[in-house]
């Protein structure tokens, strides 16, 4: 069985590695640790078909140390086993493992003493962000790397060495500039997808030439580095809610179509919802409650149709006035908790013990409620909410707030229910 053009291409030796010279270059770390003849445990991550995992088989190669491969997702605990027992026999054997972030805590509880002791290097690589996506365990033993996207001019330079390369095809087909060019640009950086694209390109090809209209058959779907769990999608969710807060309708509605390109409900769903609560708020609790309908119209009818009421929620909510009052005031309580928890008022805890009746709280004196401090002493002069001016909604609350707060509140209810001041 032939085995596949990007495949047959991955680099053996650090002089075939195309980019990441920030990692690569004279004086950079992996170089270091190469000409050093040293090897620590790392993760590499970043989007898909940049070589991450044929870096970390390059590097055993260079400082020629055997190295296994194992699949967090597919390997088992019997092939770990395997490899522990290997690597009694090689000192610092190389272990590589690939979707690093999918390891389950059966594998890591097995995996994380060899790593601890030296016995196991270990070099990860993912596509998800490690600081989200990789247990604290591994993320501690290990130094990250990020592997970033090829350039276009990196793409290129990789296809024509793969048209030449004994290993690739070998001088057997020629491809015109255009061609060569609007594969590079369509591939998002992912060089295995433009190996894919050239390789199908070499096969359909008439009188062993490339044109572009021959790529464009079957380069019609870009490559968008789109992967759920990948750093690129952390990165558009970012900047879906980014723009929904700068109240640019026509970036947000960019971004969601690269969400819902990418099929995911949920992920669209949640960030809504957050940016719904977050960024408009009291500036417009109707618009939040808009939002919630939508998404729930969305999930009824589905993809592709669940576009539209998405579409709606989307505009609502760039185009609604902004408040984050409502987030801002709960960080600050939470930050003032943080620093000191100070003891709940007696009088309001639920079932109060050693007080006489006309010093406990008063279901039925609802005239009362208004004037009793439910601050501890230290925070009774403390406010948390800061009102904004954006809406006319937040504005009758900040009256409302005002006025409340011109209240002398009272921690001695006995006054209180005797109409004592």
């Amino acid at each position: 069985m032939r085995e596949p053009l990007a495949f047959r291409m991955r680099p053996q030796s650090l002089g075939e590695v195309i980019g990441q010279q920030h990692l690569l270059a004279e004086g950079k770390v992996i170089r270091r640790c190469i000409e050093e003849k040293s090897v620590c445990s790392m993760i590499f991550y970043g989007p898909p078909g940049t070589g991450k995992t044929t870096l970390a088989g390059v590097i055993a190669n260079e400082l020629h140390i055997p190295y296994r491969l194992f699949n967090a997702v597919s390997g088992n605990k019997k092939d770990l086993d395997t490899i522990f027992e290997e690597a009694k026999y090689y000192e610092g054997l190389i272990l590589i493992i690939d979707e690093v972030h999918r390891l389950n805590k059966d594998k890591q509880d097995l995996l994380l003493p060899h790593v601890e002791n030296g016995s196991i290097t270990l070099i990860g690589a993912t596509t998800a962000n490690p600081l989200h996506a990789i247990n604290p365990a591994i993320r501690s033993r290990c130094h990250l790397f990020e592997i970033k996207k090829l350039s276009q001019e990196d793409i290129q330079q990789a296809l024509r060495r793969a048209l030449e390369s004994e290993r690739g095809l070998n001088n057997q087909v020629e491809i015109d500039e255009d061609a060569l060019s609007y594969i590079a640009a369509c591939c998002n950086g992912d060089l295995r997808f433009a190996l894919n694209v050239l390789e199908i390109c070499a096969l359909a090809c008439s009188d062993r030439r490339i044109e572009k209209t021959l790529v464009k058959q079957y380069a019609q779907i870009k490559s968008q580095s789109m992967d759920a769990d990948g750093d690129g999608y952390y990165n558009a969710l970012s900047a879906f809610q980014k723009s929904i807060r700068g109240s640019d309708v026509d970036a947000a509605l960019y971004y969601l179509g690269v969400m819902i390109q990418a099929n995911d409900m949920d992920s669209i769903e949640r960030r809504l919802l957050v940016c719904a609560y977050e960024d408009i708020g009291l500036g417009n609790p109707a618009a939040v409650a808009r939002c919630t309908q939508a998404i729930d119209a969305a999930k009824r009818v589905g993809f592709p149709e669940a576009r539209i009421p998405l579409s709606v929620a989307v505009i609502d909510l760039c185009l609604s006035p902004k408040s984050k009052s409502a987030e801002t005031a709960i960080d600050n309580a939470l930050r003032e908790l943080n620093r000191h928890p100070y003891e709940i008022p007696a009088y309001l805890n639920y079932t109060p013990v050693g007080m006489d009746q006309d010093e406990v709280y008063d279901y039925l004196r609802s005239d009362l409620w208004s004037q009793i401090q439910y601050l501890p002493d230290y925070l009774k002069h403390t406010h948390f909410y800061e009102p904004q001016s954006n809406s006319a909604y937040e504005k009758i609350l900040a009256e409302n707030y005002r006025k409340l707060c011109m209240i002398n509140r009272s921690n001695d209810l006995k006054k209180l229910k005797n109409g004592k001041k």
